[in-house]
């Protein structure tokens, strides 16, 4: 903020320079006052709906504790169906946990271990009017269920997503920072895209959608491509996208609280978030052009969201470069005349640390008015999001061409190994012309789970494709160095 508020002074004056990070400052405020206006309108759905719902659970693995009492909040609510598809390896503990809740719980099992595949067989066998999609590790609190679905009341909605949060969130700086940033997105993000009917992706820890509308989407949703790859991560804003498309409402109920679980080592939240930034920019190009035809406001949101980052590395890049050369104007020198070089310097880092504690703070006004000893943690809030957050923006936005499994989520609740080995070698994203998923799932299977719904027969899957290169992966690079290369002859040339 201090520089930013010497920066903008100097080019109000009249100089010819423009600054990249006067620019980048400028786009944060535009977007945040954004959300501020549009959430400010926000309120909760409070319409009664009298559908039926069934519940649906893909789950991998799981521990047995956490997954009972998962079970059991569901089971409290009294939907009309739970349906536990346990994909990959048969795990007789779960299916164990599963029969205690019989008959209104029912289990499956497919050994193709996958989320997608997992959601189009609950789907298949669900009966409700709404399905909800629920991950295996997300704990439901009182009324969960009865409040997401009162937006179903108005027929034109077609898609609600929950309010979320972190298990035990004192547990580790890491699941600390996971539940800060989930509830600044609950508090301005989400609120905003869902007072214009336009969330762009409905969190998958918990959603629900009309089950007509998975039925009719549900082929494009396994197959589709982007970029030559069919990516079995961002499942959630796939679907979402999905019901925009077909025209209906995606909404947030804030009065439908969940928690969640976040990963507990480093290299298990790097993998979280880079599966969710390649997953987010990956749909956000595939669904801009739908976007700035029918979503334009939402257009705003994920362009940023791709933008930002590469602006921010440049920022960082001009000042590595001007220290190195010592070009450009020294808004320094007058404090370092007055105060000294020593002096100067402590004074300069002081009102670049209290200007970016009280620009955030101001920009996390409702967070912290929430839980205000936080406000001592948001220099560390700041350094961890922009440090560990945009060199992962930028990874993701690269390798939005790569083919590759989920990343993440077996064992996640445990810090236990993850699934990447079984995953990447039965990707459909592997080979262009096979489509995994939906080829080894038949109709014939269907029908027996349908005649023993408690059961599923095995079903073989297909022996993994070799790999072959796409040539489409050098899209992203070719987009993202130019990108760079315009940005290093701003840096040279102004």
């Amino acid at each position: 903020m201090f520089i930013f508020i010497l920066q903008l002074r100097y080019m109000i004056e009249g100089h010819p320079e423009v600054y990249m990070f006067a620019v980048y400052s400028i786009l944060i405020w535009a977007l945040w006052l954004l959300k501020m206006f549009l959430s400010a309108k926000y309120r909760p759905y409070t319409g009664e709906f009298t559908g039926t719902t069934s519940v649906v659970v893909p789950v991998l693995d799981e521990p047995v504790e956490l997954f009972r009492d998962v079970l059991r909040r569901m089971v409290a609510q009294n939907p009309g169906e739970i349906i536990v598809v346990i994909n990959g390896a048969e795990n007789p503990v779960l299916e164990g946990v599963c029969e205690e809740f019989a008959p209104l719980v029912r289990w499956v099992h497919t050994p193709i271990p996958g989320k997608r595949n997992a959601v189009m067989i609950g789907t298949e066998l669900s009966t409700g009017d709404i399905t909800v999609l629920v991950d295996s590790d997300t704990v439901w609190t009182e009324n969960t269920l009865s409040e997401l679905v009162r937006p179903f009341a108005e027929p034109q909605v077609g898609g609600v997503t929950t309010r979320q949060r972190i298990l035990e969130p004192e547990r580790s700086w890491i699941t600390r920072w996971a539940d800060w940033l989930e509830n600044s997105r609950a508090l301005y993000s989400m609120p905003a895209q869902s007072v214009l009917g336009q969330i762009g992706c409905l969190p998958g820890r918990t959603i629900a959608f009309r089950r007509s509308i998975m039925m009719t989407v549900m082929d494009r949703f396994m197959t589709e491509r982007f970029m030559g790859v069919f990516l079995e991560v961002s499942d959630d804003r796939t679907l979402t996208n999905l019901t925009l498309k077909e025209g209906y409402r995606t909404v947030y109920q804030h009065t439908s609280l969940v928690f969640t679980d976040a990963p507990l080592q480093l290299k298990k939240l790097y993998k979280q978030q880079l599966r969710w930034a390649r997953g987010s920019q990956y749909n956000t190009l595939r669904m801009l052009p739908w976007m700035l035809g029918h979503a334009p406001v939402l257009s705003i949101f994920f362009i940023m969201d791709i933008i930002l980052p590469f602006l921010l590395a440049g920022v960082i890049a001009g000042w590595v470069y001007r220290a190195a050369t010592g070009e450009g104007y020294n808004f320094y020198e007058g404090i370092l005349t007055e105060y000294g070089a020593q002096g100067g310097v402590l004074m300069v880092l002081g009102l670049m640390l209290v200007s970016s504690v009280l620009s955030m703070a101001i920009r996390q006004i409702r967070h912290l008015s929430e839980k205000p000893s936080d406000f001592f943690r948001l220099p560390a809030f700041i350094i961890v999001s922009t440090l560990f957050l945009m060199p992962i923006r930028l990874i993701g936005f690269f390798r939005m061409g790569h083919a590759s499994g989920w990343g993440t989520r077996a064992g996640a609740y445990a810090g236990g190994a993850s699934n990447d080995d079984v995953m990447n070698s039965l990707s459909p994203a592997d080979d262009p012309g096979t489509d995994i998923l939906t080829g080894a799932w038949s109709p014939h299977a269907t029908a027996v789970l349908e005649a023993s719904p408690r059961r599923a027969a095995t079903v073989a899957p297909r022996s993994a494709p070799r790999r072959r290169l796409n040539p489409k992966a050098a899209w992203p690079y070719a987009i993202g160095l130019s990108i760079f290369a315009l940005e290093a002859f701003f840096i040279v040339s102004f």
